[in-house]
């Protein structure tokens, strides 16, 4: 993740985030500023206050049916009713954000997502945890707290991004989203011997790299029986020391460097 430069003062504003991932490449996010946000909470609250109304009305005449059948459904229908309120509420948001990835309708309107700090979907906790922070966000009135938190914090966070690790960006950061490259020096990991990248195919380079890009969402005993299998494929176009003590990721992540530094990326 990119950080801000040495000149960079607490709270200003970041207006893009770099994510390098383990692949060597970097995927540039718009981060969306408080305006935005602002737009896309209004646009939500007219829809809650609108689906509130319809609720008190449809409330009150489901309250008063209830009365007479007995003070005990009465009370029950009362007490749907404040959950009903709260849902609305806190997991007005949540809900959206689990099931639009990322977004509610207000934020698909204005066309901002919010994902995580990696650059990755929140996760179904995350969310609520995220969107259950807004009790305090709200605070002493109308999002003061998490307002001030979101113009003190660098990538325009409130309280509930803090906890969950997540930042909302614009989104035709998606739309126009293509990784670069990096053109960086090889680290520590990799090694500079060529191991015979050259003579693999553009199918092989995208099966190596499809798999460096997906590894992290696999369990442990999947990822690394993936990359034994490509390894073996891959084996006789190889130049590999009969000594050779690199592990097979290594391996795969080397000659992914090596065809790109190669210019031969396809």
């Amino acid at each position: 993740m990119s950080l801000p430069g040495p000149g960079s003062e607490l709270g200003s504003f970041v207006d893009k985030l770099t994510i390098e991932t383990p692949e060597q490449t970097a995927l540039d996010f718009a981060v969306a500023g408080i305006g935005s946000r602002f737009l896309a909470l209004a646009l939500d609250t007219i829809i809650q206050i609108a689906v509130g109304i319809l609720a008190a009305i449809a409330g009150s005449i489901a309250i008063g049916a209830a009365a007479a059948v007995s003070p005990t459904a009465s009370l029950w229908t009362v007490a749907l009713l404040i959950l009903f309120y709260f849902l609305l509420y806190f997991g007005y948001y949540a809900i959206f954000e689990i099931i639009w990835n990322g977004q509610t309708p207000g934020k698909r309107r204005i066309g901002i997502r919010v994902i995580k700090d990696s650059g990755r979907p929140l996760t179904p906790a995350e969310s609520i945890g995220r969107n259950l922070m807004r009790i305090v966000d709200w605070l002493p009135f109308f999002y003061a707290i998490g307002i001030l938190s979101a113009v003190l914090t660098k990538e325009n966070k409130r309280l509930g991004d803090l906890v969950a690790g997540s930042l909302v960006v614009r989104e035709t950061a998606f739309q126009d989203l293509k990784p670069t490259w990096q053109a960086a020096q090889p680290s520590a990991g990799l090694v500079v011997v060529p191991l015979g990248a050259e003579r693999l195919s553009a199918e092989e380079i995208a099966l190596i790299e499809s798999y460096l890009n997906r590894r992290l969402d696999l369990m442990p005993d999947v990822r690394y029986r993936m990359a034994d299998e490509i390894f073996r494929r891959l084996r006789p176009k190889l130049t590999i020391a009969p000594d050779n003590t690199l592990s097979t990721e290594t391996i795969l992540e080397t000659l992914a460097y090596q065809r790109r530094a190669a210019g031969r990326y396809s």
